[in-house]
């Protein structure tokens, strides 16, 4: 769901940038007021793994892909606040260094990965779980419903972003300016994509995650209480093995790479060329990241082979790990700064 660079007009990511803007403000705000000094290394942990999940491509039928996003969880463990940042990070550093999504298109990945989706599922979550014991059934359940609910809002969001664009912005002779596909196309394609495969995924992973913590470390499924806005930290938290799970999701990122297509939507310029035999003039003149020194999480020079790719995303799941741990230093860092100025 990571939409590129040139696929949107400047009107709709700048109308999707500007109404994100307040959101992240009131997400720092919160985020910063819940998630104390010694608990900044949670946020890192959220946002650690949602970069990390979406590295796992899997594929489809069509012969296209999709990749979780992890959302659902972070929210459902730090609150839907901590879940913008940590979400938006990892975004941000994505289309950054990696090249996945745009930077002019931060803002509509995170409307739609990083506000919506946290949020729909947040709520699905609590009215599911209701006050059920942290052991009960109801509340993997809950989590697993949550991400598939949430999943599948902000594909079809993505989808609407999307499909309007050659209907609002197109040449004199009919060629589109920006995204070639129509609503009729964009929804059907990435909605049913999602609904069948896509949101199963997200609800399995999710449910994974929580009954594991529900069997060795049930304080992180108490860390966002329902009736409190602070992130309490719970007497036999365990991140040890939480890290050494992440730990184990880089070293298998490179089945990620065994999933062959390309997202739907998210095609190059010559994928373009060929399936309409045209670039679209937005898309063509779409600007690049100069810090994408590890284009989809790959290291030139060293695709040669499988275990060359493999190499490169362990790599780059590695160095994006360091850069989300670099930002959040950062968050924090203003964070304390504004404590003591308040204090």
């Amino acid at each position: 769901m990571h939409i590129p660079d040139g696929f949107l007009s400047p009107q709709t990511w700048g109308t999707l940038g500007l109404g994100m803007i307040p959101v992240w403000i009131a997400s720092a705000i919160k985020t910063a007021r819940n998630l104390k000094i010694k608990q900044v290394p949670l946020l890192s942990l959220g946002a650690a793994f949602t970069f990390v999940i979406m590295m796992f491509n899997i594929p489809l039928p069509n012969g296209t892909t999709l990749h979780p996003a992890g959302a659902a969880l972070v929210a459902v463990i730090l609150g839907p606040w901590a879940a913008v940042i940590g979400v938006t990070i990892a975004l941000v550093i994505q289309a950054l260094f990696f090249g996945d999504g745009g930077l002019m298109a931060i803002g509509a990945n995170s409307f739609n990965m990083a506000f919506v989706m946290p949020f729909v599922a947040y709520y699905v979550y609590r009215m599911i779980s209701g006050s059920s014991a942290v052991t009960s059934s109801r509340r993997w359940i809950a989590a697993a419903v949550a991400a598939y609910i949430s999943v599948n809002v902000s594909a079809l969001l993505t989808a609407v972003e999307l499909g309007i664009q050659p209907m609002l912005y197109h040449t004199a002779d009919g060629r589109a300016l920006f995204f070639p596909y129509a609503l009729s196309q964009t929804v059907p394609a990435i909605t049913i994509a999602h609904l069948l495969f896509g949101g199963i995924v997200e609800a399995v992973v999710t449910a994974m995650v929580v009954i594991y913590f529900q069997k060795v470390n049930q304080p992180m499924l108490e860390l966002y209480p329902h009736k409190s806005e602070k992130v309490h930290v719970q007497s036999g938290l365990n991140l040890k093995k939480v890290w050494a799970a992440i730990g184990g999701l880089i070293l298998l990122s490179p089945l990620g790479v065994l999933a062959t297509g390309s997202v739907w939507g998210e095609w190059s310029t010559e994928e373009f060329q060929n399936m309409l035999g045209y670039v679209p003039e937005g898309i063509s003149k779409a600007p690049g990241s100069k810090l994408n020194f590890f284009p989809d999480y790959s290291v030139p020079g060293w695709a040669a082979n499988f275990t060359g790719t493999a190499a490169g995303y362990i790599l780059s799941a590695v160095v994006g790990l360091l850069l989300i741990f670099t930002a959040i230093y950062i968050f924090n860092r203003f964070q304390t700064k504004g404590d003591r100025v308040n204090g």
